[in-house]
């Protein structure tokens, strides 16, 4: 009988008192693509780190092809043949595609040589699995699904046979999460093993072949992926019955709250990348902004909320006409904007500070908890318990740096900070990314509540499931403009998909 590609076997792990893996056994055929779900916090990452080598176990063992692999040792691990591409990419953006991929793996003291020999490997590699890539680009002017393919040709030239990825879509538009699952099955087809950390049970659905579910650091189900379905995983994940669509009550719009006439905004570097946007939000509605990642969106969002600059254009905020250069982020908070930004970890948090200090972040100067001279910081923690306990984030652990909350929990305080201030409007970026199925129903149904409390929502998501379940209306970004709007009644992925890519005109309405 073959053994095994990867094979995992009673490993436990602790982290102080965290309890991050329990007795956890698995078995991975070769040539399958294996999925490992679970809740954020779960153990998924630890598991894989474990098998990478980056992290130890404390009890158990994982054996590749049958034979013990020497724990916590990544040289090892590559020497066996593994390779991780993990969630956050780990290249150096200034150097090219190629020079990325040769780093570590230079070949003798010369490079010339051994450039050589990897452009012809990277080359014959792109061939076999269209892991198509420009080599003479900087990594850091590459979309993120070539940054990607980077990362998994780094794995394959150095003798790759079992590749991990982690959260493998969760920046991913879904025309280049197709095209990572075009490659990925190429893979499997050539023998190759593959196990994807992932929380999004369509894509379990579509590309594996088997998944395990982990669940408080347990190993709670393996199964067949044709003898389940999102429903069961999801209520494996989590313990209890999940609704993965919400229910969404009809929209009763009133007077708009935000308007934007003609903006212009450019970035960092002078190019304009809001190009002449118009749009309205209106109380008690959600308006959803898809597009293709870099289309404009994030500068859009940054726009309306004081962290850049407006070039051209109106903005007026329930009735008062904003200054021409818009707002700070200060000024806009106490005219009753709040602003959930794309990246969490980068802009809306200090992931070094405790999750209470979090919680206050823009709101240190409350009466609440701001005395004359110093912060009440008994009146924060009491505040961020609460908090913590009415948006289930775990653990309750108020001194608890940031840093040591899953990002589901990570993402919970942020919201909680803007939406527990009551703001009129609520501009959202990206609320569910890398956000496990638990967490999105509870996300989507707090900001479901918020409509239907009267608040103006502005969403923008690359997740067009997401895009088309919370929205009233939905407006596609291209090139930087407004190029149409839809209803969630008349639009589907494949409508929005086209209109995304600019092949629907500006006057697509519905």
């Amino acid at each position: 009988m073959t053994a095994p590609a990867l094979e995992v076997r009673g490993v436990d792990k602790w982290f102080g008192a965290t309890h991050a893996n329990r007795d956890v056994s698995l078995a991975v055929p070769k040539g399958t693509i294996h999925g490992v779900v679970g809740e954020n916090g779960a153990g998924k990452s630890t598991l894989m780190n474990i098998v990478y080598g980056t992290v130890a176990p404390d009890v158990g063992e994982v054996r590749v092809d049958g034979v013990p692999l020497p724990p916590g040792s990544p040289r090892a691990a590559i020497r066996r043949g593994i390779g991780m591409v993990h969630q956050h990419f780990m290249l150096v953006e200034r150097f090219t595609a190629l020079e990325n991929v040769l780093l570590g793996a230079e070949g003798g003291p010369t490079l010339a040589p051994g450039r050589r020999r990897a452009r012809a490997e990277l080359e014959r590699l792109a061939a076999a699995y269209g892991l198509e890539v420009d080599l003479d680009t900087p990594v850091g002017d590459l979309p993120v699904g070539a940054q990607q393919r980077v990362e998994i040709l780094k794995a394959l030239t150095r003798g790759a046979e079992l590749l991990i990825l982690d959260e493998p879509t969760g920046v991913l538009t879904p025309q280049e999460a197709d095209h990572l699952f075009r490659i990925l099955r190429a893979l499997a087809g050539q023998g190759k093993t593959v196990v994807i950390i992932t929380h999004k049970l369509r894509e379990v659905m579509e590309l594996t072949d088997a998944v395990t579910v982990m669940r408080r650091g347990a190993v709670v189900a393996t199964r067949p992926t044709a003898a389940t379905s999102r429903e069961e995983l999801a209520e494996l994940m989590v313990g209890r019955r999940v609704a993965l669509r919400v229910a969404k009550p009809p929209a009763s719009p009133g007077a708009p709250v935000l308007e934007v006439q003609g903006l212009r905004v450019a970035d960092a570097a002078g190019v304009e990348r809001v190009r002449g946007v118009d749009l309205t939000v209106r109380a008690g509605e959600i308006v959803g902004i898809a597009g293709v990642s870099g289309n404009g969106q994030s500068e859009l969002l940054e726009a309306l909320a004081g962290m850049r600059p407006v070039r051209a254009g109106r903005i007026r905020l329930k009735g008062a006409e904003l200054p021409a250069a818009g707002c700070d982020a200060r000024t806009l908070r106490a005219r009753g904007a709040g602003h959930v930004p794309e990246d969490r970890q980068a802009v809306g948090l200090v992931t070094g500070f405790p999750a209470a200090a979090n919680l206050i972040l823009g709101y240190h100067d409350d009466p609440a908890w701001s005395g004359v001279a110093r912060l009440d910081w008994a009146a924060v923690r009491a505040r961020c318990a609460a908090v913590m306990e009415a948006y289930d984030v775990r653990p309750r652990a108020v001194d608890r740096p940031v840093s040591g909350f899953s990002g589901g929990n990570q993402q919970k305080l942020v919201l909680a900070r803007e939406i527990e201030r009551d703001p009129d409007l609520l501009l959202v970026g990206q609320p569910t990314r890398g956000v496990d199925v638990g967490a999105i129903e509870f996300i989507h149904n707090r900001l479901l509540a918020l409509r239907a409390a009267g608040k103006a929502i502005l969403l923008v998501s690359v997740e067009l499931e997401e895009i088309l379940a919370l929205s009233d209306r939905i407006l596609v970004m291209c090139a930087g403009r407004i190029v149409g709007e839809v209803t969630p009644e008349a639009a589907d992925e494949r409508r929005l998909g086209l209109m995304m890519a600019g092949a629907a005109g500006a006057d697509v309405t519905g």
